[in-house]
């Protein structure tokens, strides 16, 4: 082989050498790209209820008889995943009642009675109208501006365009931190001076959504817990001046945070009685060993929870399925 021909092969197999290692990284972005991430999933999501609540089950059903004793410590169980006294006691009556033979039958019939408490409830988010109206209420610190931001967030990801009303105007921090969410979802915020009247800033909120074609209106209350005659009067107000040309508001959502177990029970009643809540999204779940709070909330305050939260990320908001969240709670027990 002369110079020539060895240049020529050289340029040849560099040009091809090159080539196929282009084509290969591409090959390789591109199954990146198309292969689906493993994402958590809710038992994961869970892991400090699971885990403290699957310990005490698993030493309660691995009791060969069911005596007084079986029967305290399940009661004990529940009570310390936070499911409540009284929702803990009714539960396992009802298991105790029916009778099982053993611990795996007094199981099957525990896993069937907080699947039969969870079911049949409307947990559908309500749009009524357009624009459809969505009011938050809750206590200052519960999660409740962040959780606003993840619902708006999940409107836009099915084709709706959500508008927020900064209506929470006692906390200097409040639109500040709402403005924040919202440019990172990418939606726009009504807002007022501090100290203007809320109803005022529900009202702006609402004409602001018809005129830029929001068909979704998402209204932040302040989280004051001063008195109940004050918030009833406070959100009595708001909801005048919403439905006042006719409008409908669709849904009252109370954010709870989770964490805060029974204690955030007595708050939520308050904003029950006197908000006419319809929903209830329960922020901060994964950060809690007491996820059994969702079955106190549902027994004692006859409000679907419809949303929960379970992480920092935006998407981390997620429709409240209760077969799943049976099953990521008791599924190993």
């Amino acid at each position: 082989m002369d110079l020539i021909d060895f240049v020529v092969f050289l340029v040849v197999f560099t040009v091809f050498f090159t080539a196929s290692f282009v084509v290969l990284r591409r090959r390789r972005g591109v199954e990146r790209e198309t292969t689906p991430q493993r994402q958590p999933t809710l038992a994961g999501k869970l892991a400090k209820t699971r885990q403290a609540l699957g310990e005490s089950l698993r030493s309660v059903f691995s009791r060969s008889a069911l005596d007084a004793a079986f029967w305290e410590r399940l009661e004990e169980a529940l009570v310390g995943a936070d499911v409540g006294v009284t929702a803990s006691q009714s539960i396992v009556g009802r298991v105790r009642d029916s009778a099982p033979e053993d611990p795996v039958a007094a199981r099957q019939l525990l896993v069937g009675e907080v699947r039969r408490i969870l079911a049949g409830r409307d947990r559908e988010l309500q749009l009524v109208g357009n624009p459809a109206i969505v009011l938050v209420v809750g206590v200052n610190g519960t999660g409740k501006t962040t959780s606003i931001a993840k619902l708006a967030s999940r409107l836009r990801a099915t084709d709706h365009q959500p508008i927020l009303g900064a209506a929470d105007t006692f906390r200097a921090a409040a639109d500040t931190q709402l403005r924040t969410w919202a440019e990172r979802v990418g939606v726009e915020v009504v807002s007022g001076q501090q100290g203007t009247d809320p109803a005022a800033v529900a009202f702006d909120t609402l004409a602001a959504a018809r005129a830029r074609k929001r068909d979704v209106a998402i209204i932040d209350t302040a989280g004051r817990l001063q008195n109940k005659k004050n918030l009833m009067a406070e959100l009595g107000k708001i909801r005048r001046v919403l439905e006042r040309d006719g409008d409908e508001i669709g849904e009252v959502l109370l954010v709870l945070d989770a964490t805060a177990g029974q204690n955030g029970l007595t708050q939520a009643r308050v904003f029950t009685e006197t908000a006419g809540v319809t929903g209830i999204v329960l922020s901060k779940l994964d950060g809690t060993a007491r996820g059994g709070i969702v079955i106190a909330v549902e027994q004692e305050l006859g409000v679907p929870v419809k949303f929960i939260g379970v992480g920092e990320a935006i998407d981390d908001l997620i429709p409240f399925d209760p077969d799943a969240f049976v099953d990521a709670l008791l599924a190993d027990v």
